[in-house]
């Protein structure tokens, strides 16, 4: 069972690697947003529109939609691997492959890059705008570049690393359940008037789910940038300098060492909604901010995620022949 497990992350690595993240209406992560969705709405009915009630609203939201999140694919999985194990080691490398999004992040990237590079401003705002949460209206292309290299370094954590550590850990089920923890993040973690009591739940278990992983990829990706030629001994200080530096316990690890491989000045100020947001700034401006860091983050990113799948993978196998 364990060697499948094993064969099923890599198999789901190697299939990411190739076709990228599909984009269809029964994908894992869009059912678990519709769930979201789903729930939020019914509770905000049931509880009231109060601190207490949202937040106790918000708590039950997380437990009911990382509980079904996590139950749907133990149910699908628990009656194939009894059927037959090939069947259920194909079904969990399917559910794997939607758990990881390194070649669809590196797509995104690539479409904000080459708009850029055809000074395609107003398109290149449009594209960075699917991938980062704040406002780009007002971005210049050098802000365009910085938002998507550091959504490149926040991504190579959630998209990437911590899925691949915890599908290492608990199969695809647990896959699922962080899938489920990041995604109600991404929707309900907003410190807004709306979300926060709501969403403030979801946004401390996504903390608590990523603390540990986003301290791994950090120290994969100084690994994968001395590889790669880039300053893994400034990405390494940066690091230790800037990776408080942000309201997430985590955000800051990855970013401050892609800031500090690319010798570049990171994060600052941005808005938010419609709001102004002071935030300081991760790395130090040793080499202005060029369209090709969008590339350079990507070959970080896809090194830091093929390390990281190696050595799960290996570690896994390992375990299986042990017991």
């Amino acid at each position: 069972m364990i060697i499948a497990q094993a064969a099923a992350l890599g198999i789901g690595f190697l299939l990411d690697m190739i076709f990228g993240d599909p984009n269809f209406f029964l994908h894992p992560v869009r059912l678990i947003g519709g769930l979201v969705s789903i729930t939020e709405k019914a509770l905000r009915r049931i509880f009231p529109k109060n601190k207490t009630g949202e937040t106790v609203g918000g708590a039950l939201m997380v437990i009911i939609v990382t509980a079904v999140s996590g139950a749907v694919p133990f149910v699908i999985l628990f009656l194939l691997y009894r059927r037959n194990i090939i069947a259920g080691a194909a079904a969990e490398s399917v559910i794997c492959y939607f758990m990881i999004a390194a070649r669809a992040l590196g797509r995104e990237g690539n479409k904000i890059y080459y708009s850029l590079l055809r000074r395609d401003i107003d398109k290149a705002r449009e594209q960075v705008s699917m991938i980062v949460g704040r406002d780009t209206d007002s971005l210049d292309d050098v802000g365009i570049t910085k938002a998507a290299v550091e959504t490149i370094a926040e991504n190579i954590c959630d998209g990437i690393v911590a899925p691949l550590i915890y599908m290492a850990l608990g199969g695809a089920v647990l896959g699922c359940m962080y899938k489920a923890v990041n995604t109600m993040d991404s929707m309900v973690g907003y410190k807004n008037e709306r979300y926060l009591y709501f969403g403030k739940a979801a946004a401390k278990l996504d903390d608590i789910a990523n603390y540990i992983p986003s301290r791994i990829a950090a120290r994969v990706m100084i690994f994968a940038s001395r590889l790669l030629g880039f300053d893994a001994g400034n990405a390494s200080y940066i690091h230790r300098r800037d990776s408080r530096k942000h309201a997430s316990p985590n955000s800051a690890q990855t970013e401050s060492v892609m800031a500090g491989a690319l010798r570049i000045r990171l994060a600052g100020d941005a808005y938010y909604f419609g709001e102004l947001y002071k935030k300081p700034f991760i790395g130090d401006s040793i080499k202005d901010v060029k369209y090709d860091n969008i590339k350079q983050a990507s070959r970080i990113m896809y090194l830091t995620s093929v390390i990281c799948a190696a050595v799960l993978v290996a570690a896994k196998i390992a375990v299986g022949c042990v017991i």
